[in-house]
């Protein structure tokens, strides 16, 4: 018997009342993401010496006019810093020794004639190279727990960092991609990848060239230039390369070198365990053995990605557990300076990311770590000032964070972006990759792609800044005015 009229009609409103309750749960609006409380003590990293950037711009542009007219006074300036490195590897000195400060300001007055300078610019960079090695060597006996003393650490490092930086960006015809600093003895298997031996065990720092990758390096107290790490395992028999590292969209995964080297990056570093490290002089072999074990872990199972950075929870992993878990289960702790994140405005940000630990193991801060040793790092003029770009616009976002602004989307987009994480949710199911990366909500993707619109937005202007300032200067802006300009 067909139906009766009342009957279509009863249908027809409940479904449209289904429809419309689906509707309105898709669009409900996400709950506010908690926030945790900042790390005890914790407090951002202030340099507090604009004084002398200005100065040194200054030199720098009185140096331009003379060219290399006084390069025997600046070879022995280096001469002099280098006499100072050479007692700083083998006499012991504290954190707060005034020959610090004494160096460190020396490096700084160099860098004006080195950038005006082209024939000085690789000596520059290797003479970094000598500083960093120095410098990392004494921190092995200071006490990274102590405030004042982790600051004096990155102040060392982070500073000659930045001024070689400014040095390359003015010399970029003359200076060297790749230094490769002394080396780091290594009993574990070893081959060789676009002119760098890798042994196995090494773990590469890099920078990726988007706008969350500069968010992962400047977003801690102590702002830094790397946003990704990943694990290397060489085999003893066939010297195959593989890295072994965790990505949002996939979790952990294992590549060749070249995979490796495809994924866009601004910069590389290779960092090694030093071999005198009480586990290694017991066992040559266990960054190999560590290695091996995480190798066999990422081809074995599935292990998601960490959004939430808690470094202390092995079933899911970021990229820095990727090699810290692995250390850590044969006797090394390494981030010897546990990374923090303490004002509200940052916090509030990565928290709506999924971001739950504010005191992690923050990629840029491994380099700190007095465990391991550089081995060679990558760098070219063009990747450099984008990933200077990057931080200047990323550093003018952060700023606009602590003022209270906010990452926010339309209200239109959830009920989609829900639709879609149901979507990858199945396709993660049968081994696929989703839209939206599993451990991530539809509103933290929201989020996420708000910031990468702002940031992208924001950096377009500043490159076009920035170009009318070189055509008007003769120069590049050094990183102090490229942050000017994207505020």
């Amino acid at each position: 018997m067909p139906a009766k009229p009342q009957t279509h009609r009863a249908l027809r409103v409940i479904g449209v009342g289904l429809l419309f309750t689906a509707v309105a749960a898709l669009a409900w609006p996400a709950r506010a993401p908690d926030v945790a409380n900042a790390p005890a003590g914790a407090r951002p990293f202030a340099w507090g010496r604009d004084s002398l950037w200005n100065a040194l711009e200054l030199s720098f542009a009185r140096s331009r006019a003379e060219g290399c007219r006084y390069e025997r006074a600046a070879r022995a300036a280096s001469d002099s810093i280098d006499a100072t490195l050479t007692r700083l590897r083998s006499e012991r000195v504290s954190a707060s020794s005034p020959e610090l400060d004494s160096l460190e300001n020396a490096f700084f007055r160099l860098a004006p004639r080195a950038a005006a300078c082209g024939v000085l610019a690789n000596d520059y960079v290797a003479l970094q190279g000598r500083l960093r090695e120095a410098i990392k060597w004494q921190s092995t006996a200071w006490d990274l727990t102590d405030r004042d003393v982790r600051d004096r650490l990155y102040q060392s490092l982070y500073g000659s960092r930045a001024a070689v930086e400014e040095v390359m960006l003015q010399s970029q015809d003359s200076v060297q991609t790749l230094f490769v600093g002394s080396g780091v003895p290594s009993a574990t298997p070893s081959a060789t990848s676009n002119g760098v031996e890798l042994h196995s065990g090494d773990i590469l720092a890099s920078r990726g060239g988007y706008p969350t990758s500069a968010l992962i390096a400047r977003g801690n107290d102590y702002p830094g230039n790397f946003s990704h790490i990943a694990f290397v395992h060489v085999d003893s028999a066939s010297h195959e390369i593989s890295v072994i590292e965790a990505h949002i969209e996939q979790g952990v995964v294992v590549a060749t070198a070249d995979e490796y080297l495809a994924d866009k990056k601004l910069r590389v570093m290779l960092l090694r365990p030093r071999p005198d490290l009480p586990e290694l002089q017991r066992d040559p072999m266990l960054p190999h053995r560590a290695a091996a074990d995480m190798l066999h872990r990422a081809r074995t199972e599935h292990i998601p990605y960490d959004f939430m950075m808690d470094y202390a929870d092995p079933g899911r992993l970021f990229c820095s557990e990727v090699a810290s878990a692995a250390y850590r289960e044969h006797g090394i702790t390494l981030w010897t300076g546990i990374s923090t994140i303490s004002t509200p405005g940052l916090r509030s940000w990565l928290a709506s990311f999924g971001v739950r630990q504010f005191e992690t193991q923050e990629p840029s801060d491994l380099e700190y770590d007095p465990q391991l040793a550089v081995v060679a790092e990558w760098r070219d003029a063009g990747s450099l000032f984008d990933d200077h770009m990057d931080n200047a616009v990323t550093d003018a976002m952060l700023e606009g964070a602590e003022r209270g602004d906010a990452l926010e989307f339309d209200w239109y987009a959830l009920p989609m972006a829900r639709l879609l994480k149901g979507y990858s949710w199945v396709r993660e199911r049968f081994g696929g990759v989703g839209t939206i990366p599993e451990g991530m909500s539809p509103a933290a993707a929201l989020r996420n792609r708000s910031y990468n619109a702002r940031h992208a937005e924001i950096k377009t202007a500043l490159r076009g800044k920035a170009e009318r300032w070189t055509a008007e200067k003769g120069y590049r802006p050094p990183y102090w005015v490229l942050l000017s300009l994207a505020r």
